[in-house]
């Protein structure tokens, strides 16, 4: 890895800034700086500041103090458009691509190319240049495909040859690997890097500490908006990081689950759905914690929607409660006392343009009746206890879902979990995208409700989180149950070995 050094060009340098909201202090002195041909992480819980700080950087905001000065020259990004003419260019967790449009139509959106000084836009040399542009970051896309039709993976790259489009040689990297697999993971690692050893500066934001260890020189930990330090990685380690980040070790993380395990509340037995999974069983008791865990595209959230009423399995059976059950769709299940917790909050969890109180309470209105009306003032009341249950990080519950961050918003996904009241709850995958501060109230408020005797079923990709959070975990591979592990039996290697795909002679004597 190619180490940033005390000679290196200063390409950046952010010095005293603070941006402050009504009732919020977003940014208060924050510094930062970054070298030419450096990966400066910089990393934070949910509400550190970090979107405000690109969003100041890229023109979005203006900082109340404070100055920025680039390649040498003190600089104000009065709009995202000066930002882009200075070279700095960001790339966000949630894609904003034209998904009807080509790869090439995509690079080279607002900037077309013509020509000479014709108006038509020249498709031949459109396509030419986009060629150029993928071939440097070593990419096989066809610049004809269809964006709408490529991977999350294939975006992104599509989404940073947009980005050398328009000559930029900083690069904001915001949450790169989130809705990546492994493997796609790595390729992004190797574009990263050919990228910076070509002289790019990148900014890269990210809550794995895997991507920071991977690439990054330097890294830089904000919290509640203001400048904590900056270090050379390899001065660093996670739980130095952790610390930095939360203000308290990373031990504390896992709270002690002392749940007695009670009565069978979820019995799956040999459901299958032709093409997802085959003869899937398992049970859930209350008090339990059950992880769902295997490699990515094992079928586990296609399981836990087939229980749910998302979709409906081909055969087999489900009984809750000690009932018989078959869900056509999730309102039923949640009446019957199964709730569901999607992998996607933003698609599936959340309806992003209303109120964070409307959003927490919309599982559960019928608590929310005076007569035969809904009370504005109950609705209020509630959320505000959820709010507060779990810290949710806003100026009042009058806020949209959408001006929350990733971990926030994921909090309100939750509240509304907890308001609907269900005896059994399936989380899918309940920690995704979220800092480490988030991660541990989640599993707090787990703990405390299998304690309370709820059954909670959950998917998780993140071995950490299995080991020390679920009483049992039902490992898949290839759409079907491996192994059924209990915690005393828990080990990284058993559990990886249980999800890793077989061979193809395995295969066929299975």
């Amino acid at each position: 890895m190619s180490k940033s050094t005390p000679g290196q060009e200063l390409m950046l340098n952010i010095d005293g800034v603070s941006k402050i909201f009504p009732g919020i202090k977003a940014l208060d002195d924050v510094h930062f700086t970054l070298k030419k041909g450096e990966i400066h992480a910089l990393i934070g819980e949910n509400g550190a500041g970090k979107s405000t700080f690109i969003k100041v950087l890229t023109g979005v905001h203006q900082p109340d103090s404070g100055t920025l000065t680039l390649k040498g020259r003190s600089i104000v990004m009065s709009d995202p458009l000066v930002a882009q003419r200075h070279g700095i260019a960001a790339i966000y967790q949630h894609l904003a691509a034209y998904p009807h449009l080509s790869v090439a139509e995509n690079i080279f959106m607002c900037n077309e190319q013509r020509a000479g000084q014709s108006p038509v836009i020249s498709w031949k040399q459109t396509h030419r240049k986009a060629r150029e542009l993928l071939d440097s970051l070593g990419s096989t896309i066809s610049t004809s495909a269809i964006m709408g039709e490529l991977s999350v993976a294939q975006q992104q790259i599509v989404e940073i040859a947009k980005a050398l489009s328009q000559e930029a040689d900083i690069l904001i990297m915001d949450e790169p690997t989130a809705a990546l697999s492994k493997k796609e993971s790595e390729e992004l690692y190797a574009i990263a890097r050919r990228l910076r050893d070509k002289g790019t500066s990148i900014i890269l934001i990210s809550h794995r500490f895997e991507d920071v260890y991977s690439l990054a020189d330097r890294v830089t930990v904000l919290r509640d908006g203001r400048y904590i330090g900056t270090w050379d990685i390899q001065d660093t380690d996670e739980g130095m990081l952790v610390n930095h980040m939360v203000g308290r070790s990373i031990d504390q993380f896992f709270p002690q689950k002392t749940a007695p395990i009670g009565e069978e509340l979820l019995k799956v037995d040999s459901i299958s759905r032709l093409g997802h999974f085959k003869d899937v069983s398992f049970t859930l008791h209350a008090g339990e914690i059950l992880g769902l865990t295997g490699l990515v595209g094992a079928g586990r959230t296609e399981v836990v929607e087939a229980i749910c009423g998302v979709t409906k399995p081909d055969s087999g059976s489900v009984t809750l409660l000690g009932r018989d059950v078959h869900f056509n769709r999730p309102g039923q299940a949640l009446a019957e006392g199964l709730a569901l917790l999607p992998e996607d909050r933003q698609k599936q969890g959340l309806l992003l343009p209303w109120s964070i109180e409307d959003n927490i309470t919309l599982s559960n209105l019928k608590t929310c009746r005076s007569h035969r009306f809904i009370s504005r003032k109950t609705i209020q009341d509630k959320a505000e206890q959820t709010i507060k249950r779990l810290n949710i990080k806003a100026r009042s519950g009058k806020d949209t879902a959408d001006s929350l961050s990733g971990g926030n918003q994921q909090k309100v996904v939750l509240g509304k979990l907890l308001d609907a009241n269900a005896r059994v709850m399936v989380m899918d995958e309940p920690t995704k995208g979220v800092d480490v501060g988030s991660k541990a109230a989640i599993y707090q408020i787990m703990c405390e409700l299998a304690l309370q005797g709820f059954g909670i079923l959950m998917v998780s990709s993140e071995m950490p989180e299995v080991l020390a959070m679920c009483d049992r975990a039902v490992v898949m591979r290839q759409g079907r149950v491996s192994a059924i592990i209990d915690r005393a039996d828990f080990s990284p290697e058993g559990i990886l070995k249980a999800g890793m795909p077989l061979t193809k002679e395995a295969e066929v004597s299975a």
